[in-house]
């Protein structure tokens, strides 16, 4: 059977709305088109809703859910105008990350599924955190399942977002986890300098370490931890925010820099990857990749740029195609979760 789906990608980075309409097929094996592909750019009206949507009360937070789930709605509309898309068969919807405490058991993706149902009259798949959270798992990475199934011969998948994260096949199960945080601060550090990112990481490549906050970076908990482990904005605001003010800006940016290359090397290392697929807007930062090359002997595979900006909208649009099929679309060896499940509201 043959599925043609919209998946919608919204990351922690705010760089923008991610579309990605691909067709699904599986013979023996899944096999995958990206058939059209584009990132909506937010208008700063959005932009600051959603980075501010961490402040709102109860009741404006679910006011935002519904009208950012139309928002959304819209946005697919035009997408499927623009490129007269004929045959959508559903929308497979991650929404944007406001909240997420494993611990206390809840994580919260904005946008509701009903709200983009209403507006484009197409089945939506949406929320595919929650179940997971709720089973005892970190709800996070979900793209393994689609690394396990789409992306086989690759030792490992390396994600670089606004956290770095991995998935790889270590004893015959498939573990991911969280590595770092990238352009969560990068971007924050390029928007002081009043640039959207730091190009090629041209301003970190000009700026000096601070020796001392790199130590104390490296020396954090959650690199000691064991997998499955995630990252959120909590984290950030908790463990790093603290001590970097009053830093010069520049080196801020090569000392995270620096500290995501160290982080990231160091897996690769530790799990003896030969190759690596490096996908996410970070890929794009020459002065990273460069970095984490000189740490490791590991073979990173850059591939085409629709994989590199698009495999995480993929990915969550082959999670609806799973969860439409009631397959399990959800791995507890890499979330933590009691079980393997096949997750998401079906709207």
């Amino acid at each position: 059977m043959m599925y043609h789906v919209i998946g919608l990608m919204s990351g922690t980075s705010l760089d923008g709305l991610d579309l990605c309409f691909a067709r699904f097929q599986k013979n023996e094996k899944w096999h995958f088109e990206i058939l059209q592909a584009e990132t909506i750019p937010y208008p700063i009206f959005w932009e600051e809703k959603l980075r501010n949507s961490i402040l709102l009360s109860a009741e404006e937070l679910l006011e935002l859910h519904s009208e950012y789930g139309f928002y959304l709605g819209k946005q697919v509309d035009a997408f499927i105008q623009k490129y007269a898309l004929e045959k959508v068969d559903f929308i497979a919807s991650h929404g944007h990350t406001v909240f997420h405490n494993p611990e206390k058991k809840y994580t919260f993706q904005l946008g509701d599924g009903r709200a983009i149902k209403a507006e484009t009259e197409i089945p939506v798949i949406y929320d595919f955190r929650s179940q997971d959270v709720l089973l005892g798992g970190n709800g996070a990475p979900l793209v393994p399942i689609g690394d396990e199934l789409l992306f086989q011969e690759y030792d490992a998948c390396l994600n670089l977002g606004g956290f770095s994260n991995i998935s790889m096949k270590k004893d015959g199960k498939r573990i991911a986890f969280d590595i770092c945080p990238v352009n969560i601060l990068l971007n924050r550090f390029a928007a002081d300098l009043g640039k959207k990112y730091d190009e090629g990481g041209l301003s970190a490549r000009n700026g000096t370490v601070d020796a001392e906050l790199l130590s104390f970076l490296n020396a954090l908990d959650f690199y000691r931890q064991n997998p499955p482990k995630s990252l959120g904005i909590e984290w950030v605001m908790k463990e790093i925010n603290p001590f970097i003010k009053d830093r010069k800006t520049e080196n801020l940016l090569a000392t995270f820099t620096e500290h995501a290359a160290i982080q990231i090397s160091e897996v690769f290392n530790r799990y003896a990857l030969k190759n690596v697929l490096v996908t996410g807007g970070g890929t794009f930062n020459s002065f990273l990749m460069e970095k984490i090359q000189e740490k490791t002997q590991s073979e990173i595979i850059i591939p085409d740029e629709k994989i590199i900006h698009f495999k995480e909208a993929l990915i969550f649009a082959f999670m609806g195609v799973l969860r439409m099929r009631n397959e399990i679309n959800v791995l507890a060896s890499a979330t933590g979760s009691s079980k393997n499940h096949s997750s998401g509201i079906i709207a």
